[in-house]
């Protein structure tokens, strides 16, 4: 079995931690590093996949750039599921960019901006299943 985990840097990442748990990730690791930073940290979305991340470490690396310009799409299991994912994350600090809605292509979709200006988007579709 294969998954997809998201990988990105941020400026406060203990404050993203926060909000994804909000949201309904799963802390799996969080490897502190000097000065309230976090050197590593994986969080789980339904045992399916997750996210890594870790702050910002001014070294350079192509992956500090992205700070604040990732965006994912979590797929849940239900419609209803879709309005509760919305209400959590405006709760969490999440900028709203999407309502929930029911989309043409099928499923039921809501979108937020993070903390740190990452867009998550939650769906009750999954995708198309190649033939």
């Amino acid at each position: 079995m294969y998954t997809l985990h998201a990988c990105f840097r941020a400026r406060d990442a203990h404050a993203l931690i926060a909000f994804l748990e909000a949201i309904g990730f799963e802390r799996a690791l969080v490897v502190d590093g000097p000065d309230q930073t976090v050197e590593h940290a994986e969080l789980t979305w339904r045992g399916a996949g997750g996210v890594m991340l870790g702050s910002i470490r001014g070294d350079g690396s192509v992956l500090d750039e992205t700070a604040g310009h990732a965006a994912a799409y979590l797929v849940t299991e239900h419609d209803h599921d879709v309005d509760g994912w919305f209400t959590r994350a405006v709760a969490a600090g999440g900028r709203p960019e999407q309502e929930p809605a029911d989309q043409d292509f099928g499923g039921r979709s809501a979108s937020v901006l993070d903390p740190e200006g990452n867009f998550w988007s939650c769906g009750s579709y999954a995708g198309e299943r190649p033939h």
